[in-house]
């Protein structure tokens, strides 16, 4: 279980000079290469494959794992993403992965490929889609785990080397898990867009099970446990439904699809965070693009977009959430990172939708503030992770010259298999390896990890979790703000923001 970050090991803590909510500016005192956090993004990704690794792969510290994944069903469901530090393949929030993964791509299509990137952003967004196609076994079935967290939780070994059960679990028509199923359908589907281009019948093969992940998610309804305590749906199913909807419409132009948001979009309400469990407020801002292009039956959408901005942004006196000294949002422990990422991927992007539409701010109550103002905020977000603030370290592994040295990965903490084959057992990896108060010997490159605690204090220590396990889902929403910033015309670093 997560705990809050201690202050306690090796804790960075200094001072930055802070601005009160009145000043949302910009200074060009330092710039970020924001071109090498976008490649080493979706690097990180590949230290998170499960299977048969390709010819290709660049993490080469890593080699093949789960290779028997499936077997106790008589399946292949080998390959896929362990979700984090850990050896699981949990469905749910690799779903959301992919999903966010292929935003990114279909938003700033133009940058990643300028930046030389999206080959590699495709070979990741597939990698997910061939593990989801092999899990997708029948119209109302899908398998959503892989491996017994409580077993994999009380070993650590590489992922190489890994004899912990390899169970299974599985949504079907008996068994529902509307959230899963959906979700995995988002992905699919968006999935599709990006992939169409290189492989129109890869594409069409991808429509075809998110079509039906849907029907299924849809008609078989249910609150998804499975995954719990871990990945629990707190907010239950109706977002996952409406988000999948919304990304098929959108994939296929079939108007059903829209019609499906349109007639149930009182299921939802306003939100102030974007996650894996909490679909609400992405949907908001991607309807809002059709509502700002005529979709007139779609304002509420965008009315909800403005609130969970306004919810969000300092000196907004609907605002709702936090924000520690140093300027980073914070929503709850446990992988915080998340949450202000996911937030600054979305008001970013809505910021150039409401551009496009010759919108030129957002009112939160009597307060107006200016779309600079929201992308200031947003973009101090990616600065404060990417090593500006109080502690002056890149929470990104790799990147910058002072960077989390013990990620909380099991991988990255014991010798490559590669130099040292010998198996690395349950009890040893913990003994001498999880314990060791010593840098990890593979660079887990492009990692974010969870961050600092309610006061920006972050402990570099390989046993709380809640500071430095990375996950997946926290570098797919980043790669998008990579790729937005690194070639963004303004200025490049802003001031972080505090709540006095």
């Amino acid at each position: 279980m997560a705990r809050q970050c201690s202050t306690l090991h090796l804790v960075f803590v200094f001072l930055l000079p802070l601005l009160n909510t009145s000043q949302i500016g910009r200074i060009g005192a330092i710039q970020f290469d924001y071109k090498d956090a976008l490649s080493k993004s979706i690097l990180f990704l590949q230290a998170q494959r499960s299977g048969k690794l390709p010819d290709d792969q660049q993490v080469t510290w890593r080699g093949d794992s789960g290779l028997q994944d499936g077997n106790l069903a008589n399946v292949d469901l080998t390959g896929g993403y362990y979700d984090a530090g850990d050896n699981i393949k949990f469905g749910f929030p690799m779903a959301f992965t992919v999903t966010m993964l292929s935003w990114s791509a279909i938003e700033y299509t133009s940058q990643i490929t300028q930046a030389g990137e999206m080959y590699n952003l495709q070979s990741a967004i597939r990698w997910g889609t061939d593990y989801f196609l092999k899990a997708h076994t029948g119209p109302t079935q899908l398998y959503v785990q892989v491996g017994t967290p409580s077993s994999d939780h009380n070993c650590w070994e590489r992922p190489e080397d890994m004899d912990t059960p390899r169970n299974l679990l599985q949504v079907n028509a008996s068994s529902p898990g509307s959230e899963v199923a959906a979700e995995t359908a988002a992905a699919l589907a968006a999935a599709s867009i990006v992939l169409r281009t290189t492989d129109d019948a890869y594409a069409q093969q991808l429509l075809s099970s998110a079509t039906q992940l849907f029907q299924f998610a849809d008609t078989y309804r249910g609150n998804f446990t499975g995954a719990c305590p871990f990945y629990c749906s707190y907010s239950g199913f109706h977002d996952e439904l409406l988000w999948a909807a919304a990304w098929l419409y959108k994939a296929t132009g079939t108007i059903s699809y829209l019609q499906y948001v349109v007639d149930n979009k009182n299921w939802v309400s306003t939100v102030s965070e974007f996650s894996w469990e909490n679909k609400v407020a992405g949907l908001d801002v991607l309807m809002s693009k059709l509502y700002l292009s005529g979709q007139s039956s779609l304002k509420s959408f965008k009315s909800n977009a403005d609130s969970f901005i306004c919810a969000n942004l300092p000196g907004s006196p609907s605002r709702t959430t936090s924000t520690t000294p140093g300027g980073l949002l914070y929503v709850r422990i446990g992988s915080n990172t998340q949450y202000a990422i996911n937030m600054a991927f979305l008001a970013g992007l809505y910021t150039e939708y409401l551009e496009s539409a010759n919108i030129n701010q957002v009112m939160c109550g009597t307060e107006s503030f200016t779309l600079n103002d929201i992308v200031s905020f947003a973009d101090s977000q990616a600065n404060y992770v990417l090593g500006y603030n109080p502690a002056n370290i890149s929470l990104m592994v790799g990147f910058g010259n002072v960077y989390p040295q013990q990620a909380h990965h099991r991988g990255a903490s014991i010798t490559s298999i590669h130099i040292m084959p010998q198996v690395v057992g349950c009890s040893a990896g913990f003994n001498k390896w999880y314990s060791r108060n010593a840098p990890n010997p593979n660079i887990l490159m492009g990692a974010i990890v969870g961050g600092p605690n309610t006061v920006d204090q972050f402990d570099d220590k390989r046993s709380d979790s809640s500071c430095t396990e990375p996950t997946t889902y926290v570098n797919a929403p980043f790669v998008g703000m990579m790729a937005r910033m690194a070639f963004s015309k303004s200025l490049s670093l802003t001031e972080p923001v505090t709540t006095d």
